[in-house]
This record gives C-alpha cells, structure tokens and sequence, in this order.
C-alpha cells in the first residue's frame, strides 16, 4: 500500500511570509506551489521551485482565482474560456522556473474556490482539465476524490489522482465543508491522524454527521498555511511509516 503526501506551498508574497516551506518540504512528496494568482510571486516560485527538487520532492502547479486579497478562496464568476486562460498562464509561469532548475511539472492541482467550483460545476472542471491537457497531455491531475475534477480529467484524457484530505472535515455528499462554517478545519493532530489512516487503509472517510463515506485515496493535502501544518505533516508521515504504508510521490 502506498499513498502521496502533497501540500500547497510557495504563499508567499513580496514581504508576507506564510508557511514553514523550507522545514515542510523535506517531509512531503509531491509540492503544490502557487502561481501568482492568489499567492506566490517570481521570487517565491524560483525559491520553491529550487528547494523542491533539492529535495526529490514532485513539482505541481497551483493555479487560482486572480484574488491575492481573497487569499484565491472566494468564488468569482469567470467564463470558461477565462479559466482555461487562467491555467495556462499560471502554467507557464511556473514551467519557466522549472526549465531553469533542470526539472518539470509533474501535476497540477486547482486551488481554492477554482478547486471547489470545479468539483460542483461539470464546465468549469472541463475548463481546467482541457487547459491541464493542451498545456502537456503527460501531467497527473490532481482533485477531489469522487467529484467532477476527476471525471472531467480523465474524460479529456488525463491521468488523475483522487486528493483526499488530512485537515478538513466533509459533507454528507463528499464535498468538503465551506471554510464558511466554523468546523470546516480540523485543528486537533490525533483527529486528522485517524482521519487519515481511515482514509488511507480502508478508502472511507466519516462526514460531519457521522456518515461513512466511500472515496479513493492516491494522494493526502496538508494545508500550508495552516496553524498546525508541520505538526501535521511531521506526525502522518510517522503514523503511515509505523502502518507500513510506502509514501511515494506521484
């Protein structure tokens, strides 16, 4: 049994620092790194880019809404063809730090309020599946585990990879629960611990109504910019060495 640990890094911005990437980096796999949308910047993304394959660890975009204020988690009414635009461009950004550190993307995983209208809404998963594909047909989609970001992905003929998550919690129907509601984040370690190896071993996960809910685990997202983000990271990765679970990037 093997699983992927990913985390979205690289959010800072001009001064604003966010995160422990430099400390985080060398205990995931797979690097979800901002595109300049809704975070990062040319010097963040060179910077992520670099420490990322220092460390073996699997570069992917993270392309978002274009709301640095919104932090990229507030929903926008934007037109196909302008997502589609939106990926690409973010894309491209960070494929030119790749070139110049000798490596490549190897996924790309929507972020925010694109990720979550995504998941809902059959066109705006299109959108950002065809633009993934056109970009280069070889990288590994990243989405949410049973909704439309995966089977729009893979309709456009994508490889995907179903994302499950370590700190939030999750609607009845699968969908994780609005950052709106005040029980969206899980904060406490042993909870996101049991959470995960739930996921990870048996491919269910239990909503915030107490329903089991079937889903398929090939990749786990710590949060970043999340309060508890290193201890989180730090204390799965432990908890899926000692159940014999091999953490492999994608």
């Amino acid at each position: 049994m093997q699983i992927d640990l990913n985390c979205d890094l690289g959010e800072a911005f001009g001064n604003y620092s966010c995160g422990g990437d430099a400390d985080i980096i060398p205990l995931i796999t797979s690097a979800n790194i901002a595109c300049g949308f809704h975070a990062g910047d040319e010097n963040v993304m060179n910077e992520t880019v670099k420490l990322a394959k220092e460390h073996g660890v699997g570069i992917g975009a993270h392309p978002g809404l274009p709301d640095l204020k919104g932090f990229g988690r507030r929903n926008m009414d934007i037109a196909p063809n302008e997502i589609y635009n939106l990926v690409v461009y973010q894309l491209g950004a960070l494929n030119g730090f790749c070139k110049i550190h000798g490596t490549r993307i190897n996924h790309v995983k929507p972020h925010g309020a694109l990720y979550q209208m995504g998941a809902r809404d059959k066109t705006i998963a299109h959108a950002i599946a065809q633009a993934v594909y056109d970009f280069d047909p070889e990288l590994i989609f990243v989405g949410l585990s049973n909704t439309l970001l995966i089977s729009e992905a893979q309709n456009v003929g994508l490889k995907v990879a179903s994302e499950v998550f370590a700190d939030r919690r999750y609607e009845d129907d699968g969908q994780l629960v609005s950052r709106k509601e005040k029980d969206a984040s899980i904060t406490n370690t042993e909870e996101a611990l049991n959470q995960v190896i739930k996921m990870v071993t048996e491919n269910k996960v239990v909503s915030k109504n107490g329903k089991e809910i079937d889903l398929q685990a090939d990749t786990i997202c710590v949060h970043g910019d999340g309060a508890h983000a290193l201890e989180f990271v730090t204390q799965i990765r432990k908890k899926l060495t000692k159940e014999g679970i091999d953490i492999q990037s994608l």
